[in-house]
């Protein structure tokens, strides 16, 4: 049976993830869940630490303080890989990626490298965010498909399933990029890859507790890092 792992940071979600985490692992008997914490004040790791004592398919990894999402999600990729995971699942803590959805992504992965969630595929499917936050992440999206030349409606969404054998082709080791930009330089390497993608639609709904990770300079290194992959790319440097 395919080793399937979904890949949570955290920092500071004790409001939400005892909520999510059981309703993760119903969804399929394959499915393990690996909370990657940055050192929660709160006790979101002590509290995953209690809960893999009893359940198998439940692990976590410490880090020693907030340092960004995306080495977060290159030490939690990376940790998949060495517990043997034949797919990784990159999925937020604050139920903005529904759970359910990950049924439809394990079905599409059997024919694709990797199955991306998209809030931008048929329409706007983003709940309870105002409506200037709305458009900033449609045109932002737009600003790097444009800039890139990906085939991507959501460019900077993090809710996608990845086949193990991708994951080594890309080279973890070698992605610069944090926050929204290091999902944007995934998408790009994917593709530099020849990854066969396939995008389905979900609804993204906004946090209802605990509170927002995104800060001003994470979005600015988005608006530079669509460059830098174009002109790295260009020459041959990636």
């Amino acid at each position: 049976m395919a080793r399937v792992i979904a890949v949570v940071p955290t920092y500071n979600e004790i409001e939400n993830l005892p909520l999510l985490l059981p309703q993760i692992l119903q969804q399929d008997p394959r499915i393990e869940v690996l909370v990657v914490d940055d050192d929660s004040p709160d006790g979101t790791g002590k509290w995953v630490e209690e809960v893999s004592a009893n359940e198998p398919r439940v692990h976590v990894l410490h880090r020693a303080a907030k340092e960004g999402l995306g080495k977060a999600y290159r030490a939690g990729l990376r940790m998949a890989l060495d517990l043997g995971a034949d797919f990784v699942i990159q999925m937020d803590a604050d139920f903005s990626h529904p759970p359910e959805t990950l049924r439809t992504m394990l079905a599409e992965i059997e024919d694709h490298d990797v199955v991306m969630g998209s809030r931008y595929l048929h329409g706007i499917t983003v709940v309870n965010w105002p409506i200037e936050r709305i458009l900033l992440s449609y045109f932002g999206n737009r600003y790097a498909r444009l800039i890139t030349g990906l085939p991507i409606t959501d460019m900077t969404g993090g809710f996608r399933c990845m086949r193990r054998s991708l994951l080594e082709r890309i080279g973890l080791e070698r992605i610069r990029s944090d926050g929204y930009a290091f999902q944007i330089e995934m998408n790009y390497r994917f593709f530099r890859q020849g990854a066969r993608v396939k995008e389905i639609p979900f609804f993204f709904l906004d946090r209802t507790r605990g509170t927002s990770k995104l800060t001003l300079r994470i979005g600015l290194e988005a608006l530079w890092v669509v460059w830098w992959l174009r002109i790295a790319g260009w020459l041959g440097r990636l």
